[in-house]
């Protein structure tokens, strides 16, 4: 991938903890309108690689660079990494559960949220309609009224992505977002990353083999924290190595 197509490139990054390489020479690039599946075995240091992007664990040696002018993420800390575009969600739903839906996608727009704009926040016409707009994106129309805390658990995973999106991210990593939902609702969540990921990078972390052949979509796989397999699922599963380490155990 030329370094023109690439939004993120992790090149040589390694970090222990406790003597133990949870990332042992990882390189990794997507790039800027991307779907990408992550898979690997537990311990193969699929969540690592999250934190070391989101700047949450830094690396002992390596680099991680974003955006067209190569900004290094690692010299950034977990606040100016979300400010520059990378957005994360984890496994458990973080909503605000006592508000509505709407106030949970108007609280996630991205506003100048110095504090006393925030007291003084008053929400303009283009912010109902950026917030129908998610609402639309992510399947809640017919919910913004409803409390957050009342809804399904998918239907609370996709609040949480649409708050994400609010934020307007060039890289989005999501957790294991299967996880839990029903089959509907993982068809919904399969359409709605699809359709992210045309306008931003996307990294799926997932378990769930069958959500990752739906998303129809490269996949890295990752073993002992580094990427031993890269392709279509086929192409990765027909693969001994990843059979040894998928099977063998």
């Amino acid at each position: 991938m030329s370094q023109m197509n690439t939004l993120l490139e992790v090149s040589g990054v390694s970090v222990s903890f406790d003597g133990f390489k949870a990332i042992n020479n990882l390189s990794f690039q997507i790039g800027p309108a991307e779907l990408r599946a992550v898979i690997g075995p537990n311990g193969a240091g699929k969540t690592t690689f999250m934190d070391i992007v989101t700047g949450k664990t830094r690396p002992d040696e390596g680099r991680v660079l974003f955006g067209e002018k190569s900004v290094s993420l690692l010299a950034m800390s977990e606040a100016k990494i979300a400010q520059a575009g990378v957005g994360r969600k984890f496994q458990k739903p973080t909503v605000f559960e006592e508000q509505s839906v709407h106030e949970n996608l108007m609280m996630a727009l991205k506003a100048p949220r110095v504090w006393w704009s925030v007291l003084t926040f008053r929400p303009e016409a283009p912010d109902m309609a950026r917030v129908q707009e998610l609402a639309d994106q992510v399947g809640l129309r017919d919910q913004l009224d409803r409390i957050a805390g009342e809804l399904s658990h998918g239907q609370k995973q996709w609040l949480e992505i649409g708050m994400l999106l609010a934020q307007e991210p060039r890289l989005l990593l999501v957790d294991e977002p299967a996880a839990g939902m029903t089959p509907e609702e993982r068809e919904h969540t399969t359409d709605l990353l699809v359709e992210a990921a045309k306008t931003r990078a996307v990294v799926v972390v997932e378990h769930d083999m069958e959500f990752v052949r739906r998303l129809n979509c490269k996949v890295t796989v990752l073993h002992e924290g580094s990427v031993l397999a890269e392709g279509g699922l086929d192409h990765v599963t027909a693969n001994p190595d990843v059979i040894d380490v998928y099977l063998g155990r």
